[in-house]
C-alpha cells in the first residue's frame, strides 16, 4: 500500500501531523521508536490546559485518537533509510520492511548528549534539568546551579536566577570575561570555578553537588545546555539542508516546515534552537496541514 504520507517519529510534533492528516481523509502512517525525548521527566508543563500531565500519558492518549481514524496507521519500529521513489518515497524499516508515500515528514526527535558525570543521567529529567520554563517554578526558591557546557551556559545562568539562587558551575572551564562577570553579578549569580566530582541525593532527587575540592554544597536542581545530536540520518540521506542551531545542527526548513527537498517536512525539536512541547505540536500542525495542501494543489 501506497501511502499519502508517512510520518518518522510518533511523539508530540508526529502526532500532531498525523491528526490533521488524517482528518484530512488522507492515508497516513506513523513510524516510531518509542523513546520520545522527554520519556524521563514526571511531568510536562506549560502545555495549553494539560499542565502537570504525565508525558507519555499525553502521547499514548494523543496515538489513540489518531489510531481512530480508519486513514491512519501505525509501526512500532525504526526507520533506517529513506530515498525519492519514483513520484514519492520509499522508507526501509531496520525490520527489512519498505513502506511508500507521496510525502514525508520528519518529525524523529533528537538526544541529548549529557557529561560522564557520576549521578547526572539518573536523574536527568527530574531534578537535572535543561528548561527552567518546563522545569523551573517547582524549584522556585530553592538553591540553583547551571553546569557549564558552552558560552550559552552564561546566559543561562543569567536566566536561571529568575527562579531562586544560583551558582554558575564552571567545573574547571576558564572564568567568564570581564562584561560577563558583570552581568552575572549584576543578576546575583555565584561563580564556583573548582571542578564538579558527582552530584548527590536520594533517587532522581537532587540534594548537594560535590566538588573536587571535596566541599558539598547543596544544590535542589542543576541545568544544563547539553549538546544535541539527530536521532537519525535520513535527513542526510534525502539531502536535506542543515543549519547551526543553538545545541546542535538543525534541518533546516522553510514557513510551510518543508525542508530544501521538495515533498518532505520536518517537524519539532529536529528544526529548531529551542525546544517545548507546545512548539513541537505546533510544527506538526503546520507541516501537516502544509503538506496535504500540497497534495491538493
Amino acid at each position: 500500500m501506497r501511502h499519502d504520507a508517512i510520518i518518522i517519529g510518533g511523539s508530540f510534533a508526529g502526532l500532531s501531523a498525523a491528526i490533521y492528516l488524517a482528518r484530512a481523509r488522507r492515508s497516513v502512517c506513523i513510524i516510531d521508536t518509542g523513546s520520545p525525548r522527554n520519556r524521563d521527566a514526571e511531568r510536562s508543563h506549560g502545555f495549553f490546559s494539560r499542565d502537570g500531565s504525565e508525558p507519555g500519558v499525553l502521547l499514548s492518549t494523543a496515538r489513540s485518537q489518531v489510531l481512530a481514524y480508519p486513514t491512519a496507521s501505525w509501526v512500532q519500529g525504526e526507520a533506517i533509510s529513506a530515498s525519492k521513489a519514483g513520484a514519492g518515497f520509499s522508507v526501509t524499516l531496520s525490520s527489512g520492511d519498505v513502506l511508500e508515500s507521496t510525502r514525508l515528514v520528519l518529525a524523529f526527535g533528537i538526544s541529548d548528549e549529557l557529561p560522564s558525570l557520576p549521578g547526572l543521567v539518573e536523574r536527568w529529567g527530574r531534578s537535572v534539568l535543561h528548561c527552567p520554563y518546563c522545569h523551573g517554578y517547582e524549584f522556585s526558591g530553592q538553591p540553583l546551579g547551571v553546569l557549564h557546557a558552552s558560552s550559552l551556559s552564561i546566559h543561562q545562568a543569567m536566566l536561571i536566577a529568575e527562579w531562586g539562587p544560583t551558582t554558575l558551575y564552571l567545573n574547571g572551564a576558564a572564568a567568564p570575561d570581564e562584561a560577563s562577570l558583570a552581568q552575572l553579578h549584576q543578576r546575583g549569580v555565584h561563580i564556583e570555578p573548582a571542578p564538579v566530582r558527582a552530584l548527590h541525593g536520594d533517587g532522581a532527587r537532587l540534594s548537594s553537588i560535590e566538588l573536587a575540592d571535596g566541599r558539598t554544597p547543596a544544590l535542589h536542581a542543576l541545568y544544563l545546555g547539553a549538546r544535541t545530536r539527530l536521532n537519525s540520518t535520513i535527513a542526510h540521506q534525502l539531502g536535506c539542508e542543515m543549519d547551526e542551531g543553538l545545541l546542535g545542527r538543525i534541518i533546516r526548513t522553510d514557513a510551510s516546515k518543508m525542508t530544501t527537498v521538495s515533498g518532505v517536512y520536518a517537524a519539532g525539536d529536529i528544526t529548531r534552537g529551542a525546544h517545548s512541547v507546545t512548539w513541537a505540536s505546533a510544527d506538526g500542525v503546520t507541516a501537516g496541514t502544509a503538506l496535504h495542501q500540497s497534495l491538493v494543489f
